[in-house]
């Protein structure tokens, strides 16, 4: 397995990419062995995600999880079988706890990402912390939640930006953002499926997934260092985030493009 706290400074953008949450120990197996297979081909690092549940709903009948336990050991198969880094959710300080036994990076929603007690926990795990920006915060501001999580002495900590609140039901990417981020001397992803989210759209949140590739393109030139996907082999009937996840046969063709950009960047950094 790769050394997770060495990816960033390899030669090429890392990829964080599953399904939105585990639904069956069958899909994580299918999304991992055909993610691994492209990534490794195209020289890509690659991390595996998955939330073992979901806390962040729209609505209360929302699909939630298979089970805490039974969800995280599905992960650590993955991790074990195509020996992969794994990444999860975790929404309280005993989650992170918990989580940290199975997996290799931890990552903070966006609507927690100020949560003092769970950042200092997930950071004093060892575990890599992957911070996603809350959609009401400005990019300069994560300079803050870094900070707690670091404090622990773990300073695998990065960034993701995952959109920002534009009036009611919708969000946009300050492609700025990711060079404002980076200069607090964190690596900075790109969360490019949920930023084509469209919130609370009648009970659900619904999404503009044609746009994934535009979003992935720009953030790519503006010089980021890892990509975060939600990809699934049939996205109209993913049990969570059904309307952005990026459909799983489409991931080399997204990806190639990609790849020459980043190329590119780097070349002229």
């Amino acid at each position: 397995m790769m050394d997770i706290k060495k990816i960033t400074k390899g030669n090429s953008f890392f990829l964080i990419a599953g399904p939105c949450v585990v639904e069956s120990r069958d899909l994580l197996f299918a999304v991992a062995d055909y993610a691994k297979e492209i990534t490794a081909r195209l020289g890509i690092p690659y991390i595996f995600k998955a939330s073992y549940k979901k806390a962040n709903r729209t609505s209360l009948d929302s699909f939630t999880g298979i089970g805490d336990l039974e969800a995280l050991e599905f992960l650590r198969e993955v991790k074990e079988k195509f020996k992969l880094p794994v990444l999860t959710d975790v929404h309280t300080a005993e989650e992170a706890v918990l989580a940290a036994a199975y997996v290799d990076v931890l990552q903070i929603p966006a609507f927690l990402c100020r949560q003092t007690d769970l950042l200092l926990a997930a950071g004093k795990t060892g575990r890599v912390v992957n911070i996603k920006k809350g959609q009401f915060l400005a990019p300069w501001d994560m300079k803050f939640a870094a900070e707690k999580a670091s404090s622990t002495g773990n300073k695998n900590v990065w960034l993701t930006e995952r959109g920002t609140t534009f009036g009611y039901g919708n969000l946009v990417v300050d492609m700025r953002s990711f060079v404002i981020m980076r200069k607090l001397g964190y690596p900075v992803v790109m969360d490019a499926t949920h930023s084509v989210q469209l919130p609370g759209a009648g009970g659900k949140t619904s999404g503009q997934p044609e746009y994934i590739k535009t979003l992935a393109s720009s953030a790519m030139a503006a010089g980021i260092d890892g990509l975060f996907l939600e990809v699934h082999p049939d996205p109209p009937n993913a049990m969570s985030d059904s309307d952005s996840q990026l459909k799983l046969t489409s991931l080399e063709e997204l990806l190639l493009p990609l790849k020459d950009i980043d190329s590119v960047i780097r070349k002229y950094a």
